[in-house]
């Protein structure tokens, strides 16, 4: 398959077995287990039904209490069961598994984790999970005590050790009055993730078992109680790198500065508003982490007072003064004092002029690895779903990335970044 705009455009296959007929869409496997997230996988299948993509919903006995099959075979077209013995001439225990070309579990309970991990097979689900040769990604749903349990820990670990992507929980309601960190990600981040994993076939998820730590979005410096000193940076291509290192494998931290965008699934994300609150933010998430990516537009400046009330024009027409002082250099402190061995750090500059030449002195300046260097206007990458640069290596490496989708981008980063963590 290979990636065209913004969706996959996926090589023509006939396929037959057991969906029964001569297909030529995508197989998915969908795998429910029994949370009370069990609805919100509704929403999941129609995205992936309606993209192209031919459904097989495989829900364990206790999912049914929550939705039953007439609901999940309605809405897939296909049959629906829970055990090995339905249709035994089939055998749809081993034959799911060998067609699909991606499986995806959501809800995944810390019981469902539990089984994946230790190859327990005593449902179709189970036995689909062991004879899936394809990609394989969990979407955790629980209470936060049950997915900060040392056992479910260690079994999302052995998961991901493996080369399954186990997407982060989120972060939010739960049942009852509870909340915490055990949601299930909205379902449309989690379509995007599988979208993402079906892009890059069978390639395995190279940053498994790294940490990785990404800002995003613009800071925001404020001048009195409704002004800010700011800039026109969407935050889309940190939320593309966010998104496609969850989609490899990573566990991911998001640093979000003023970004009006969903949150990833799978991704840990920390919100903020000034460049002091994102340094601080980000200078704490990678004192583990294995890659740091500041693609925020951190403001260079920012005002030395802030005004209490709002800024009045005066009658005597004078006009104010505002002075700046400097914000601390993100970039280069974090190159300058990496916190842990060997770990790879990545800048963006966005520049208006001799592109090339400023990155390159940038690149010296901030003593980085790695640096994205593209060319901005008011009319140029800013709020835009595509972009191109040029990234260059400390190393004296020049790496062109051709105009197209910013997740595009975001995998020749990754690429780089993987080859040096290697």
């Amino acid at each position: 398959m290979v990636c065209h705009g913004y969706e996959p455009v996926y090589v023509r296959r006939i396929a037959y077995g057991e969906w029964g007929v001569a297909v030529d869409k995508p197989k998915v496997v969908l795998g429910v287990s029994g949370g009370i997230a069990a609805y919100k996988a509704c929403e999941l299948l129609r995205r992936l039904t309606e993209s192209g993509h031919d459904v097989r919903v495989v829900p364990t006995e206790s999912a049914l209490h929550f939705v039953g099959a007439a609901t999940w075979s309605a809405l897939s077209g296909h049959p629906v069961s829970t055990e090995v013995w339905s249709d035994v001439h089939e055998v749809p225990h081993v034959r799911i598994g060998q067609h699909a070309d991606l499986v995806i579990v959501a809800p995944a309970t810390a019981d469902m984790l539990a089984k994946a991990a230790h190859g327990l097979a005593d449902d179709l689900l189970t036995n689909t999970l062991l004879t899936a040769r394809c990609p394989v990604v969990f979407a955790p749903a629980m209470h936060t005590e049950m997915w900060e349990h040392p056992a479910t820990q260690e079994n999302v670990a052995t998961l991901r050790r493996r080369g399954a992507v186990v997407i982060e929980p989120a972060v939010g309601r739960l049942t009852g009055v509870d909340t915490g960190k055990g949601r299930l990600p909205d379902p449309g981040e989690i379509f995007e993730v599988c979208r993402r994993v079906l892009a890059r076939g069978n390639a395995e998820a190279d940053l498994a078992g790294r940490h990785v730590v990404v800002s995003a979005g613009g800071t925001r410096e404020p001048l009195d109680p409704v002004r800010y000193l700011g800039n026109r940076s969407s935050g889309k291509q940190g939320y593309a790198l966010a998104r496609t290192a969850a989609a490899r494998g990573a566990r991911v931290t998001l640093v979000s500065a003023n970004a009006a965008l969903p949150d990833p699934a799978g991704v840990d994300v920390v919100h903020v508003g000034t460049a002091v609150q994102l340094r601080e933010a980000v200078l704490k998430a990678a004192a583990d982490a294995d890659a740091v990516v500041m693609a925020a537009a951190v403001a260079d400046f920012r005002p030395s007072a802030y005004a209490p009330g709002k800024i009045k024009k005066r009658d005597d027409k004078a006009d104010p003064t505002i002075t700046l002082v400097r914000n601390p250099d993100i970039l280069a402190e974090l190159s300058a004092d990496r916190a842990r061995p060997g770990q790879v750090v990545v800048g963006f500059a966005a520049e208006t002029d001799d592109v090339l030449a400023n990155g390159r002195t940038k690149l010296e300046r901030k003593g980085c690895d790695l640096l994205v260097v593209n060319e901005v206007g008011e009319r140029k990458t800013f709020g835009s779903e595509e972009n191109e640069a040029v990234v260059l290596g400390a190393d004296g490496s020049e790496t062109p990335v051709p105009y197209g989708p910013k997740e595009a981008l975001a995998d020749v980063v990754w690429d780089l970044v993987g080859a040096r963590l290697r």
